[in-house]
């Protein structure tokens, strides 16, 4: 098993390398950073020496790729590739570009209150997604079959930002069961992070009861479950222990590739709510233009992304005796 993580993980450095490049490319390629001061320091009172100094307080003033006026390794250390996109690889992120506070720092002050939505939101979501489908799945032909369907197509038609919306007016300020906004440190936080949970999972709720549904009634007509049926096991039992127990490599699938997008997906939610976790540290740096925090919310998005990969071929390993190690 553990020559298998380790190769799996192996497998992912050139991923991280081709996103690493990709996003190279499009910050200081299309960006360069001449224009990245000019956009964040105004074009009309900016003179060159204010832009000089702006480079060369962050770094771009050296060459992107290629410095010839270094000597030795130098010609490839000191550039703006290498000391701007190497780094992070250790998780070294610099400072910002707009109040040069340590973005590391700020990324593990900021990481409690994320986990604190993403956390939850998976877990119990995820146990509510496949009760639900299976409840759906056990009642298949039946008005509870046709109208949990279409309350699922319902309810994965509506945009998230509507949820947030609707949550915040009724439960905030009609029923007055969860403060609108703000946050707060100790257990006093989880008053400001219930709501924005309940939030993320009926959004998810729909499609992953939909899917579910329908990976249930697949296993439904195989051979086994007639075998087990046959045998004089209850619908019951057939349902939630073999086709469960069968239909784990989709939900697997589906779960744990749902990691990286739990990050992804608090963007909205922690901007509405004004919590101060890392999806609004990354949509305040886009707001600001700081590029330098953009660019490490883009790697860590695509590490948490290759760690779904890796933990998906692991639990393949787990729960279906098919798929082998070799």
């Amino acid at each position: 098993m553990l020559q298998y993580i380790i190769r799996r993980t192996l497998y992912a450095i050139p991923i991280l390398i081709g996103v690493n490049l990709i996003t190279f490319i499009l910050f200081f390629g299309v960006t360069p950073p001449r224009t990245m001061a000019l956009q964040i320091l105004g074009d009309k009172s900016t003179t060159q020496d204010d832009i000089n100094n702006w480079l060369g307080e962050r770094g771009y003033d050296r060459p992107l790729l290629w410095n010839g006026d270094a000597a030795g390794i130098g010609k490839l250390t000191d550039t703006i590739f290498y000391t701007k996109t190497v780094p992070l690889f250790w998780f070294d992120f610099g400072a910002s570009d707009q109040d040069r506070k340590a973005i590391t720092t700020e990324i593990r002050h900021r990481m409690g209150a994320s986990l604190l939505i993403a956390i939850p939101t998976f877990i119990v979501g995820m146990i509510v997604d496949v009760v639900l489908a299976m409840i759906v799945a056990y009642y298949r032909g039946t008005y509870l079959d046709t109208w949990a369907v279409v309350l699922a197509v319902m309810l994965m038609s509506v945009s998230l930002l509507f949820y947030i919306i609707a949550a915040q007016y009724v439960l905030g300020r009609i029923w007055h069961l969860f403060p609108i906004s703000g946050y707060d440190v100790g257990w006093y936080s989880v008053k400001f992070t219930l709501m924005p949970v309940v939030i993320g999972i009926v959004a998810g709720v729909g499609s992953s009861v939909r899917f579910y549904r329908t990976v249930f009634l697949e296993e439904i007509n195989r051979d086994y479950v007639r075998t087990a049926r046959s045998k004089g096991l209850g619908e019951s039992r057939v349902l939630f222990v073999h086709a469960l127990k069968n239909a784990m490599i989709p939900i697997l699938t589906t779960v744990v590739m749902s990691i990286p997008f739990l990050f992804m997906g608090s963007l909205l939610m922690e901007n509405f709510f004004a919590i101060p976790g890392l999806g609004s540290y990354t949509i305040d740096a886009i707001q600001a233009k700081d590029f330098a925090i953009v660019r490490s919310m883009v790697f860590i998005g695509s590490v948490l992304y290759i760690v779904g990969l890796v933990l998906t071929d692991i639990s393949y390993t787990l729960v279906d005796p098919r798929v082998r190690l070799e």
